[in-house]
């Protein structure tokens, strides 16, 4: 026989199955088109409300605001008349920029910032790592005790604050003046650490809890193999647990800087409660409050709250930006 023929004799047999026809051929690795199309048309579906609720309490405010900052009231005539909305462009920007009261406002926080963002952020973390440390007892109760005062609303907290900063009232200036410690909580000096006070006792416990549990979802072998290796309690808080809470950390750093620049409730409080310190100007969104009901220009209180937002934009921009490039080089 010849070549040829033994070649043809081993090639012949069954043929091998083949797609059917009509049946789209698929790639491994790919999602079919009809089925990505649902999962589309679900989240839709799904984030719908959201872009609502976002769009209705977010978007719309904040276009009313930049609307509202650039008109501004004008009595007509001799001011017998009604005002009137006048078109005045970044008029209300230059007058608040150019107010002396709304500029010093951003030292105020400035100091604010310096002294409370630290203090939160390293008190918070330090009870944490406390907390989640071998060494830890009735972990339960002291975690509801430190987040307990975060329960109580704020005007709440200020006005117990208040009380106990207030001479001939508070129980605490009676026993500081009774040891010898003179301190004026509503004095220059005084007025500063009282407000930092205050916002430390409220959310304190609220970021404490936020750090305690990024710690319990670390990995307990990690932690097992580093204290297999030798390392002890310092090392393993600050060699392991906060690398590996990094993230957290970033997050709980940038929401304190955002709320710090929101300062408003605590430094009102004490205004009301007899502070010659705390003005109705201390703080921007003071400011704007002052600017919006007791002048009634809200075309500057609009303004100065456009600028506030900047500048808290702005900073959590720069917080995003170090966080990241801490976390690249680590």
């Amino acid at each position: 026989m010849a070549e040829g023929d033994d070649t043809a004799a081993v090639s012949t047999g069954a043929p091998e199955p083949g797609p059917v026809r009509g049946t789209p051929r698929r790639t491994p690795g790919r999602t079919p088109r009809g089925t990505r199309s649902r999962t589309g048309a679900a989240a839709g579906v799904l984030l719908t409300p959201f872009f609502v609720l976002f769009t209705a309490v977010t978007v719309v405010p904040i276009g009313y605001a930049v609307w509202l900052s650039l008109f501004t009231e004008k009595q007509s005539g001799l001011g017998f008349g009604g005002a009137t909305s006048v078109f005045s462009g970044l008029d209300n920007y230059t007058a608040a920029l150019g107010d002396r009261a709304f500029r010093e406002g951003f030292w105020v926080l400035a100091g604010y910032c310096v002294v409370y963002i630290p203090l939160m952020v390293g008190g918070a973390l330090a009870l944490a790592l406390l907390l989640d440390s071998t060494l830890a007892r009735a972990r339960r109760f002291f975690q509801l005790a430190l987040f307990l005062p975060h329960a109580v609303p704020g005007i709440i907290a200020a006005l117990i604050w208040v009380y106990l900063y207030t001479p001939g009232l508070s129980p605490v200036v009676r026993a500081m003046n009774s040891g010898g410690i003179g301190f004026d909580f509503f004095s220059s000096n005084g007025t500063l650490p009282s407000v930092v006070n205050i916002a430390l006792w409220e959310w304190l416990g609220y970021n404490m809890v936020i750090f305690y549990a990024a710690l319990q979802a670390i990995d307990r072998s990690v932690l097992e193999a580093a204290t297999m290796d030798g390392a002890g309690e310092w090392r393993t808080a600050f060699g392991i647990k906060l690398p590996l809470i990094r993230a957290s950390l970033a997050m709980v750093s940038l929401f304190t800087v955002i709320g710090s620049l929101q300062l408003f409730t605590e430094p009102l409080i004490l205004n009301q409660g007899g502070s010659s310190t705390v003005t109705s100007t201390w703080t921007p969104n003071m400011y704007a409050y002052t600017a919006a009901f007791s002048r009634n220009d809200y075309g500057l209180a609009a303004a100065s709250a456009v600028l506030l937002a900047l500048a808290a934009a702005l900073l959590s921009f720069v917080v995003t930006r170090l966080t990241n490039r801490k976390g690249a080089k680590a």
